[in-house]
């Protein structure tokens, strides 16, 4: 599904997919303005998973075609998710990757038919790797490596956060301006407690 898809938004970075664009978070400030005003990656797969799911969904029951979307949904999450995990991240970078699962999120809402799946908590419930998508963004979107072990908390006791501490530090260390060995000993201390 993500084969030719991805976001020209310059910078550094790992690509995913071929062609000309490129899955790239690892942003400068020019590159971060010009993110946000052209077609990026995400655009892209929304238009590929409509060309993908559309032919199908026409000739389904709302049910199932409700639960068609969601397959699929979650299967391009997965991929997102593996792309992620070789991608390097500015702070803005991050900024933009939240901007991308939320469009990534109304993009799912809108594609479902039942009233039941159109709230995130509701579709990420239904949808699990649409739900650590959701999760990473928020994680990667952290200021401060002090602000991590408070929104960690704070998602658990709502009960949505199941990204295991390991996943946490792989996704920290991705950011370019935390320093590896402070993000491994923030979650070491977590990990104990």
């Amino acid at each position: 599904v993500m084969g030719g898809v991805g976001g020209g938004m310059g910078g550094g970075g790992g690509g995913i997919g071929g062609g000309g664009s490129r899955f790239n978070y690892d942003l400068d400030e020019a590159a971060f303005e010009l993110a946000q005003i052209s077609e990026g990656y995400m655009d892209k797969l929304c238009s590929s998973l409509d060309d993908l799911i559309n032919p199908l969904r026409v000739h389904l029951a709302p049910r199932l075609a409700d639960i068609l979307v969601i397959g699929v949904l979650g299967g391009a999450s997965k991929r997102i998710e593996a792309a992620i995990r070789r991608t390097q991240f500015t702070a803005l970078g991050a900024l933009s990757l939240d901007s991308d699962i939320r469009n990534f999120i109304n993009y799912s809402k809108d594609r479902v038919d039942s009233p039941e799946l159109k709230s995130n908590v509701s579709l990420c419930k239904a949808c699990k790797p649409l739900a650590r998508l959701a999760q990473i963004a928020l994680l990667m979107n952290v200021d401060d490596l002090d602000d991590v072990l408070d929104l960690i908390a704070s998602s658990k006791r709502k009960g949505n956060w199941d990204l295991k501490l390991d996943d946490a530090k792989a996704f920290l260390n991705l950011r370019v301006d935390f320093e590896g060995r402070k993000v491994n000993e923030l979650l070491r201390v977590q990990g104990e407690d």
